[in-house]
């Protein structure tokens, strides 16, 4: 479920790479980049924080199936 003002993955991360592209191609005006690089940051705080939780969220679910298999595997023997 998608909360009101969050924006997803994908979404952050195409629009980091629409600004870095403007910048790079100096199509942003100097009044404006500033505001663009404030953007960029956040994106990009905001992109390495969803990495991060998808990766502990990863790891937690294949440990609990390593530990049920485990657990399947001592019940079978004898």
């Amino acid at each position: 479920m998608r909360k009101n003002n969050e924006i997803t993955y994908s979404e952050a991360l195409a629009e980091l790479e629409g600004i870095v592209s403007a910048i790079e191609n100096e199509e942003v005006e100097v009044d404006s980049l500033l505001e663009k690089v404030k953007r960029a940051s956040y994106l990009l705080r905001y992109c390495k924080e969803k990495l991060r939780h998808t990766e502990a969220e990863v790891k937690k679910v294949l440990s609990e199936i390593a530990e049920n298999s485990s657990e399947d595997n001592e019940q079978k023997v004898p």
